[in-house]
């Protein structure tokens, strides 16, 4: 049941991004501009669901951890927070790969 769902919101996904080959071809290449800002957006959007996957359990860890035994909180904080910027910088490189994706067209 799911997995249907998520197969008919792929399909749907893809269905709807159809316009976006229906532009001219004009000066600067065409289909190829499209499937560049598809593929940009697409990763953008990717890496921004993955980090924030990512951070969401991360912290639901840490904060289970630091319930389970308090005494730990301090130990807990500072790894926490250097995973976090971690996953973020992962997000922010996926943005700087789609500007210059962006900026090729």
């Amino acid at each position: 049941m799911k997995l249907a769902r998520v197969v008919g919101i792929v399909m749907a996904a893809l269905l709807l991004t159809t316009p976006a080959f229906a532009e001219t071809a004009g000066a600067g290449g065409g289909m190829d501009r499209g499937l560049i800002a598809l593929a940009a957006g697409l990763g953008l959007g990717l890496a921004a669901f993955g980090a924030a996957l990512g951070q969401g359990r991360a912290t639901a860890a840490a904060m289970e951890s630091i319930g389970r035994n308090p005494n730990s909180a301090d130990r807990v904080f500072t790894p926490l927070i250097v995973g976090l910027a971690l996953m973020e910088a992962l997000a922010l490189y996926a943005l700087v790969i789609a500007f210059s994706l962006s900026g090729r067209m």
